[in-house]
């Protein structure tokens, strides 16, 4: 079991609620835009607590950076993040992860559900290869809208927000729907990239189905 500790370099507030965790990074280590890793925090009581966390960076970053939502009534690892400062330790665990860029397509995803997805679109700009790709993205209120700015500069247009708890004039209000998705998505060959909270998954790959589109068109992580 190949474990890295590394320090925290840097922790800043994106939102309410999220915190960006810039760490060291250890030498010759990779992973692909999508992936993720299990975390643990290097201190006493919190060695074998783990929790999976996406990488946001680039691969050829020389340093790891996680975005992560803190839920404070979890008594959980990311809960005890939001109390780290710099120089604290975690400790690092094996690279996994379901999503991986394959083609263009339209990419939905509730909440902290958008984290694979940026390192995805990072890699596509570095190339030059955002192209026609979208970003539906759904929030509970516009404070909770994760990079809103970097998504707006990357997508423009292709970066469609919904909010479910609060009417703002220029975004979209309610949830994820059938006709919602059909308003947005002019074809429905295209790949569906999915992540988000297991009931939001489970109703959006409903309506995908009802648009009939393929399984083997969607490509989806769980969190």
């Amino acid at each position: 079991m190949i474990q890295h500790i590394v320090k925290i370099e840097s922790i800043d507030k994106i939102t309410p609620d999220v915190v960006k965790i810039v760490t060291e990074k250890p030498k010759k280590y990779g992973f692909t835009p999508g992936q993720a890793t299990e975390v643990s925090i290097n201190k006493n009581g919190w060695k074998d607590k783990k929790s999976p966390f996406t990488f946001t960076c680039l691969p050829k970053d020389n340093y790891l950076e996680f975005i992560i939502k803190i839920y404070p009534s979890h008594k959980s690892v990311t809960n005890e993040l939001s109390h780290l400062k710099i120089n604290d330790e975690l400790i690092l665990h094996e690279v996994f992860g379901a999503i991986s860029y394959k083609s263009e397509g339209v990419f939905i995803a509730g909440g902290a559900g958008v984290t694979p997805f940026i390192s995805i679109f990072r890699d596509l700009k570095s190339k030059n290869e955002i192209g026609n790709n979208k970003l539906i993205f759904a929030n509970k209120t516009k404070n909770d809208i994760i990079l809103k700015d970097e998504f707006k500069k990357l997508l423009g247009t292709n970066f469609i927000n919904i909010l479910s708890d609060e009417k703002v004039d220029g975004y979209a209000n309610g949830r994820i729907t059938k006709n919602f998705v059909q308003a947005h998505c002019s074809n429905t060959n295209k790949l569906f990239y999915l992540c988000g909270p297991p009931p939001m998954m489970e109703a959006i790959e409903k309506q995908l189905a009802d648009l009939h589109v393929d399984k083997k068109s969607i490509v989806k992580e769980e969190f």
